[in-house]
């Protein structure tokens, strides 16, 4: 129920509030679109995490490119 919710949170956020922005992302898929994968893909509080520590890391200081979202929960045990 989270998932969905935050779901259409972040639809919102790219339909009507990322457009308008001057900034890009630097990775590959975009960071709202991470979002949305990770929170498909994961429980809620996994998927927090995975989004925040990918938030952390868009900015001018990261080289960005592909980053997809891990496809196994066994790729994530920098998270336990």
């Amino acid at each position: 129920m989270l998932n969905k919710l935050f779901i259409k949170l972040v639809e919102f956020y790219k339909k009507n509030v990322s457009g308008g922005l001057k900034t890009s992302c630097c990775f590959t898929p975009t960071c709202s679109s991470y979002a949305i994968d990770a929170l498909k893909k994961y429980s809620f509080f996994h998927a927090f995490y995975l989004i925040i520590f990918r938030l952390l890391r868009c900015n001018g200081f990261s080289k960005g490119g592909l980053d997809p979202v891990p496809d196994k929960k066994s790729d994530l045990k920098w998270l336990v």
